[in-house]
């Protein structure tokens, strides 16, 4: 075909990221062209509402009907910017049956049933990028799924969520509650109107899942991440982890377990000032990469907003456009490990234990031995006294999880150990 053909573009989702995305592929339509070989032509921008003012969006090109405009015959690549389930997954598996390449940035849906959105791509020999997924700009994706394909990961670990860090951060700095600091982000505009997706860790959740099935070449569902968010966080728990030398950050991790199976989860977590992914602050996002051969590497920068995501999507845009200049595709869904998943009470971790005891002689005895009767030793013990009561926090070595929830079962029992047992990860043997 002739270098000046264009590659036929639709956009599904005019939002945040996709004005972003079609104000781009406009105004650096001259560079695309350099870059890919041939010009890119914008033919169709999906939208749920044609009547809402898009400035330097062309009315022209807006239309209500998603099916038809992702279904089309004529166009090369669709990105898909609507988010959620449905109608998402709909409009992707037509634009693939249609024979189109698709750029998506749905971290939900791929993490819930990307094995279909994958499969039908085989199928029909077409491919599927995801950058802008999982953490922003920040180039992750690419790196898991072609640069270290001849390395083995062995862990991977990442503040993915933007509003998380932000909140953790501002509680960290400022010492203000997590109500305040949450209110204080939705006026921002880091947090949405009903934030419970970032503030619960099912958006970081979806996020260790992709990441996971890239690192590990297995296939990792939502399903399959254990989940805990920052409500539960509290101004003493970040007063604790000051004292004891750390920051709380909501980590997704996922790492190969010592019987081959991945353990993946979320988790408010301890982690060391040492530590590079300490200091990661506000809105940003880190990942944090260990394989075997070429070490420790991490990647940030910022995590959300319509400029630095559109940034990544463009760069998918090139690759995928590039592919279908030259015939050739890139890398599909790789599962030939189908490894399992560790099942949570095996995860083993340090751990932060904080509960309020009678402030009398033998107390801590009792405690730790309540946590020696299930194998797990103490490295550190901190102690605030409140009068007839006080606060005692212990940090313990490398302990499952099974190990835990038995070892608190039994404090629970103790009369000298009052209601308000908490638990906290901590980041390293």
């Amino acid at each position: 075909m002739d270098d000046s053909t264009p590659l036929k573009v639709a956009l599904l989702g005019c939002g945040v990221v996709g004005s972003q995305v079609a104000r781009l592929l406009i105004e650096q339509a001259d560079d695309l062209r350099a870059r890919i070989g041939r010009p890119l032509e914008l033919v169709g921008i999906a939208v749920r509402r044609l009547q809402l003012e898009r400035p330097g969006i062309d009315p022209a090109l807006l239309t209500d009907d998603a099916l038809g405009l992702a279904s089309r015959p004529d166009v090369d690549l669709v990105i898909e910017l609507l988010g959620g389930i449905e109608p998402a997954r709909s409009l992707i598996l037509a634009a693939i049956g249609a024979g189109s390449s698709v750029i998506t940035a749905n971290k939900a849906l791929l993490a819930e049933d990307g094995g279909t959105i994958y499969t039908a791509a085989e199928a029909a020999g077409v491919d599927v990028y995801y950058e802008a997924a999982v953490a922003g700009a920040i180039p992750i994706i690419r790196p898991l799924r072609e640069s270290l394909v001849g390395d083995e990961v062995t862990a991977v670990m990442g503040i993915v969520n933007g509003t998380t860090n932000f909140i953790l951060d501002k509680m960290h700095t400022d010492g203000a509650d997590f109500a305040d600091v949450l209110a204080e982000a939705q006026a921002l505009g880091y947090a949405e109107a009903d934030p419970t997706a970032d503030v619960e860790g099912y958006d970081a959740a979806a996020k260790a899942a992709i990441l996971a099935g890239l690192a590990f070449h297995t296939r990792v569902n939502l399903s399959d991440v254990e989940r805990e968010g920052i409500t539960g966080v509290t101004s003493a728990d970040i007063a604790a982890a000051k004292e004891m030398g750390c920051v709380i950050k909501l980590l997704a991790r996922c790492a190969l377990s010592d019987d081959g199976t991945i353990a993946v989860g979320v988790h408010p977590t301890m982690v060391p000032v040492a530590h590079p992914l300490a200091s990661i602050p506000g809105a940003y996002n880190a990942v944090f990469i260990e394989s075997r051969n070429a070490g420790r590497l991490m990647f940030m920068g910022p995590g959300a907003g319509g400029s630095p995501t559109a940034s990544a999507v463009l760069g998918d845009v090139v690759t995928a456009a590039r592919n279908r200049v030259r015939g050739t595709r890139g890398p599909g869904e790789s599962t030939y490990s189908a490894r399992g998943i560790t099942p949570h009470g095996r995860v083993s971790s340090r751990y932060y234990v904080s509960m309020t005891v009678h402030d009398e002689p033998g107390v801590l005895a009792q405690v730790a031995g309540g946590f020696a009767t299930q194998g797990v030793s103490l490295q550190a013990v901190r102690q605030e006294s409140q009068g007839v009561q006080a606060r005692l926090g212990v940090m313990t070595h490398l302990a499952s999880g099974a190990q835990i929830e038995r070892a608190l079962q039994g404090l629970a029992e103790m009369p000298e150990v009052e209601a308000g047992i908490s638990v906290m990860r901590v980041e390293g043997a």
